[in-house]
């Protein structure tokens, strides 16, 4: 695999000055960025939690869904999935954009070599990047610093959209959409485990913070799935009043924070697996990320262009950041370095 070059399509927003630069990285106790993906403007954004502001923003392709952020904080990742949604016909996207956060810029695109549809990815202990390589069904290692494909582990299913990496690095989990299951991937032996059947349908997926359990989210009924990672089992479900699309654990292992599509958010208590509380924010199909301590949430809604804000200590929602519709896959990260 190689770099493809960069094309005139895409567009920057250049970084002004030293002073200006000084001034993103925010004081020490800033709550940090976001980077995020908004697949309607074709665009990728870093929003200044301060302020509460976009301090940068970069062209990508048709379209990106997800993104990540490498560990030094410099560098952000958009696989280019294609203009379509999972298991519909489209275009089937085969790159990975690489932004320079603090520019705002595409400084190289990974050519994955034929066209995979990759979705989502995240950086392993190991500092390699996995991408999941949905028409592949596999999961794509790559080494950031060269760009080449190092390595492949299959599914063992389709559309193979979402995924999440235990803590140690040794395991990855795929929740499976069409066929409604959740793969155990090795990632040191790059093989498959095992396929365990879910639901259905299914939605992203989660993993507790020590790693113990993996949560996925059935499309019609409202529960969670809580799989054990010891046994490889559906060990129980979480009963909602309503169907989620994605959720996220807090760092202290204490709450899962779960999005319903009919717009709610629900706080599930993880020691009784009960939802505790529910909060009104606009319908979406969108993303959750949480900060780094644990202290505030942050939801993707596509269809109303917000990301919602809640601070979970305070167990109360804040005024949205407005953006504009298309706002999905984010991470937090930081600061800028």
């Amino acid at each position: 695999m190689k770099f493809a070059p960069v094309l005139a399509l895409l567009l920057s927003v250049p970084f002004a000055s030293h002073r200006e630069e000084a001034s993103v990285a925010g004081p020490p106790d800033s709550r940090g960025f976001l980077f995020i993906a908004n697949q309607f403007d074709h665009t990728a954004l870093v929003v200044n939690l301060d302020s509460r502001q976009v301090v940068n923003k970069a062209g990508v392709d048709i379209n990106g869904h997800e993104v990540v952020v490498e560990p030094g904080h410099r560098f952000g990742y958009v696989p280019i999935y294609g203009n379509s949604g999972v298991g519909k016909p489209g275009t089937d996207g085969s790159t990975v954009q690489v932004i320079d956060l603090r520019a705002g810029r595409t400084l190289k695109i990974i050519d994955l070599g034929k066209p995979v549809r990759p979705h989502c990815a995240r950086f392993g202990p190991d500092g390699k990047l996995y991408v999941s390589a949905e028409l592949s069904n596999a999961i794509q290692i790559l080494d950031p610093a060269t760009g080449q494909t190092v390595g492949t582990v299959p599914t063992g299913a389709p559309e193979s959209h979402m995924f999440v990496i235990s803590p140690d690095g040794h395991r990855a989990y795929t929740s499976n959409v069409g066929s409604g299951s959740v793969s155990v991937l090795d990632l040191q032996s790059r093989s498959l485990i095992t396929v365990i059947p879910v639901a259905k349908r299914v939605q992203r997926i989660s993993i507790s913070a020590d790693g113990r359990f993996v949560f996925t989210h059935d499309q019609d009924a409202p529960r969670i799935a809580v799989i054990d990672t010891a046994t490889n089992t559906l060990a129980r479900w979480i009963d909602l009043p309503a169907s989620v699309y994605s959720s996220a654990p807090t760092p202290d292992g204490r709450l899962l924070l779960a999005n319903a599509p009919s717009g709610k958010l629900f706080v599930i208590d993880l020691s009784s697996e009960k939802v505790t509380a529910s909060y009104s924010i606009p319908e979406a199909i969108g993303e959750i990320a949480i900060d780094g301590a644990g202290t505030h949430a942050y939801i993707s809604c596509p269809q109303k262009g917000t990301i919602e804000g809640f601070d979970i200590r305070g167990a109360k929602l804040e005024a949205p950041i407005v953006l504009s519709p298309g706002v999905d896959g984010l991470e937090w990260f930081p600061t800028l370095s």
